[in-house]
């Protein structure tokens, strides 16, 4: 499972990216990439302080490439 984030950089908003992190849950198991993935989004922020998090969401690695 993976959370996929979206962030632009505070000082270009029109800058953005995705990002894609491994959670290491069972696809399985959604409901616990919802609940694990607020530390995961609060982890990468605290790493990459010039981006803002605008939206994301969990993803199994089976749909990654097709869903984005």
């Amino acid at each position: 499972m993976f959370v996929v984030l979206y962030a632009c950089l505070i000082t270009a908003p029109a800058t953005c990216r995705e990002e894609r992190i491994n959670v290491s849950i069972e696809a399985a198991a959604p409901t616990a990439c919802l609940m694990s993935s607020q530390f995961t989004i609060a982890q990468w922020s605290e790493e990459h302080p010039q981006w803002q998090v605008g939206r994301w969401k969990c993803v199994p690695a089976s749909r990654l490439s097709r869903d984005i």
